[in-house]
């Protein structure tokens, strides 16, 4: 061989272009099959990780309905008016006089009247119903209240503005309540007062 040129292949030999491309693939090992199977499922199982993850943030962040809103306090929906004087209950303490009130629920869920007291410490006071007692929504009840004088310089016989302590209780509060019931009850309570005192009730 002689002077400057390609490298001619040597007998035998082939250059790499004319290897046959269309021959079939060296057949693949079991190791190799394994890795392909176990990949195909590490994919379908991360795929189905990444789909839950995405649908449980998505559930997570969705808008929430505003909370209602809480219920009343008790006194803010009762009121308890004056009606007018009462014959005493049969069996009543000595000394007693009743009168009519008016209680009236007008929304929330029911009241439930648990006491009802008066400020002045000769006298006691009982209802009918008696306490407890439940008045539901949107509804009104006929309350007797009696009172019963057991000393009478400790009550005033001229009453200004008296009034009535009610225990209020619905699903948000236990409340207390001075219910004043205005003029009307202030001199028919003087006038009951005045004559059971008159009986020489101590």
């Amino acid at each position: 061989m002689s002077g400057v040129g390609p490298v001619e292949p040597g007998e035998g030999t082939h250059p790499r272009d004319a290897l046959d491309t269309t021959a079939p693939p060296r057949p693949r090992g079991r190791l190799t099959e394994l890795y392909d199977r176990h990949r195909r499922a590490t994919l379908a199982t991360a795929t189905a990780t990444a789909l839950l993850a995405g649908g449980t943030y998505l559930y997570a962040t969705r808008p929430q309905p505003p909370a209602p809103p809480a219920p009343p306090y008790p006194s803010q929906v009762t009121d308890l008016h004056y009606l007018s004087g009462e014959a005493t209950p049969a069996g009543a303490a000595p000394h007693s006089f009743s009168f009519g009130v008016e209680l009236s629920v007008l929304a929330g869920p029911p009241v439930t009247v648990t006491r009802v007291s008066q400020p002045y410490a000769g006298m006691s006071v009982t209802s009918t119903p008696k306490a407890p007692f439940r008045t539901s929504a949107g509804t009104s009840r006929k309350v007797v209240i009696t009172m019963h004088v057991a000393q009478c310089r400790k009550v005033p016989w001229n009453a200004g503005l008296p009034f009535l302590d009610v225990t209020l209780r619905n699903t948000r509060a236990i409340e207390v309540h001075s219910f004043i019931l205005g003029q009307r009850y202030a001199q028919h309570l003087s006038e009951a007062l005045q004559v059971a005192c008159s009986n020489g009730s101590g």
